[in-house]
């Protein structure tokens, strides 16, 4: 399958809602009751506040998978800081996984943080995500044990960040 990174239209934007809060329940991201969800399936606004990409079956068109790359200062940064960029809310298609969607779309990230003159590239994983933390790790980001964060109790966060030479 050949994959397709391009910026989301308006059209995708129920496929990515679904596949985005599907793929954060079959990881046990949405256990507890915090709202989650609802912020996940909010792709319209997503899309106002950074650039919403999409993994897209070059053939068939379908999405299978979303990522935000944002800046620090805007509404989804979390962690980021001046000279950094970061990305949010990075899913794949539970049907779809496995097939390099998520690699794709960090590397999309990682080259769009590059051509902004970015320094550094940051992300947080949730402390029991294993797959996450293996991909992250394969393409070169490392914990940053000092901005962990937790926005609800028992969501604990880890930061990872990757340094970026132009």
């Amino acid at each position: 399958m050949t994959l397709r990174i391009r910026p989301a239209t308006a059209a995708d934007f129920p496929a990515v809602a679904r596949l985005t809060v599907d793929a954060y329940r079959a990881d046990g991201q949405l256990a507890g009751d915090h709202g989650y969800d609802k912020k996940l399936a909010d792709v319209e606004t997503r899309a106002e506040a950074g650039e919403l990409l999409v993994a897209a079956d070059e053939h068939t068109g379908q999405v299978l998978g979303s990522v935000t790359f944002v800046l620090p200062g805007t509404a989804y940064a979390e962690l980021s800081i001046d000279g950094e960029a970061e990305f949010r809310m990075l899913a794949v298609d539970p049907a779809a996984q496995g097939r390099g969607a998520g690699e794709a779309l960090v590397r999309a990230c990682v080259e769009r943080a590059t051509a902004l003159g970015c320094q550094a590239i940051v992300i947080c994983v949730r402390s029991f995500s294993a797959p996450a933390k293996r991909l992250y790790a394969r393409l070169g980001f490392t914990r940053v044990p000092e901005r962990d964060w937790s926005p609800f109790p028992g969501v604990d966060l880890e930061a990872l960040r990757l340094p970026l030479t132009s």
